[in-house]
């Protein structure tokens, strides 16, 4: 990405300068077509269709009882008789005439059996006991198995050679002293002195004592009245004219008093026209069967028993080999190429193990810390015929 990415050169965009607004000039033709087409008629005062109020201020005492109470007169109210006809459903007992078009168009027929195109049963059993013999069973061969090789058991015997317990861990580490890591944290050295103590510090040696002085407080100036009396006359006190206003007069009339001991009517229309009618559940109209069903016994023969004829089963012949391939008592031979061209080669101890080592003279370091040492005499491996350097690098 570093090496394909080139950076371009971002130009802003270019940013269009709105042009300064210059009136026109000359006035402005307010002329519309409402204008010209319009036009403008007289309009009189409307005359109001209310009458005017009229104020009637007459000294006598208001008649607060209105007209309706006044003409009105409680009349005895005799009970509505219902118009509804009385009548009692009842059931009819005889039975429905109305035919539906199902019963109309319907033609009772005779059920007719099908006819059964099933053959009839031509097949007979057979009364020869059933011997089970199986293709398998007269084709197999039991063969004799020969007896089972069994490998005998050879006796652990230890090796004369001493057990190598050398590891490569033990091998290659070297277990070179080191210097301890210096601790970071400082000595505890305890400031002791055998002086006695004789309780003054540097705070009371060095502390001058300064006068102070107290704090000034000023006194408050006492409170004196002003000379004269208050004026607690205002503006509004002055200026405000009391007037004799009159108790305004309840519009709410006065009750009469009158209260009836008769007991409360309750009764409504709906209390006296319904009645709770008895009801009863309706029967299930359930039809009468018209197909009658079967009888006599079940024909359970199925056209694969009627159809199905038994035939003598032939053993099917047997492919397989005879058992010829016998097995080899020769001993296995368990020799590879690996183990016969395998030569064991001498383990070497790379000489940059050792601090100093042997046959190697020490040359220089460089500066990354590596060590060169060179051999003292120049030695040719057996396996290959590269020679061994002159100088071994040996990191420290």
């Amino acid at each position: 990405f570093r090496s394909d990415y080139l950076p371009y050169d971002i130009v802003k965009r270019p940013f269009r300068v709105p042009e300064e607004y210059k009136p026109k000039t000359g006035e402005i033709d307010l002329g519309t077509t409402y204008r010209k087409d319009y036009n403008a008629h007289k309009i009189q005062p409307v005359t109001l269709v209310r009458p005017l109020e009229r104020k009637h201020t007459t000294g006598a005492k208001l008649d607060t009882i209105p007209t309706y109470q006044d003409d009105y007169r409680s009349w005895e109210v005799q009970r509505r008789e219902p118009s509804k006809m009385e009548h009692i459903y009842q059931p009819p007992t005889e039975k429905f005439g109305n035919a539906t078009t199902f019963q109309d168009d319907f033609i009772p027929r005779e059920l007719n059996p099908r006819k059964s195109f099933k053959p009839p049963c031509v097949a007979k059993l057979s009364h020869v006991p059933f011997d089970s013999t199986t293709c398998h069973r007269t084709s197999y061969i039991a063969h004799q198995l020969p007896p089972k090789f069994i490998r005998s058991k050879e006796e652990y015997k230890p090796s004369n050679q001493p057990f190598e317990d050398l590891t490569t861990h033990r091998n290659d580490f070297k277990g070179l002293p080191g210097q301890l890591a210096k601790s970071c944290k400082p000595e505890n050295a305890q400031v002791k002195s055998s002086a006695h103590f004789n309780g003054i510090t540097e705070f009371q040696d060095r502390f001058q004592p300064w006068l102070v002085s107290l704090p000034v407080f000023r006194k408050t100036a006492e409170y004196v009245p002003p000379p004269g009396n208050m004026d607690f006359n205002s503006t509004s006190h002055l200026d405000y004219v009391k007037h004799e206003i009159s108790p305004a007069v309840p519009i709410r009339p006065a009750s009469n008093g009158i209260k009836t001991n008769a007991p409360f009517q309750g009764n409504t229309t709906t209390k006296e026209d319904f009645k709770a009618w008895g009801s009863c559940r309706q029967e299930i109209i359930k039809k009468h069967q018209e197909i009658p069903k079967p009888t006599g016994k079940f024909y359970d023969l199925t056209t694969f028993k009627s159809h199905y004829i038994p035939h003598q089963i032939i053993p099917a012949q047997s492919f397989k080999p005879a058992h010829a391939i016998g097995l080899n008592q020769a001993p296995f031979q368990d020799e590879t190429m690996y183990r016969t061209v395998y030569t064991p080669k001498k383990q070497e101890i790379c000489p940059a193990n050792y601090p100093s080592p042997p046959g190697y003279v020490y040359v220089n370091i460089d500066s990354n810390g590596h060590k060169f040492f060179r051999q003292l005499t120049p030695e040719f491996s057996e396996s290959n015929s590269n020679p061994v350097p002159t100088e071994v690098a040996v990191v420290s």
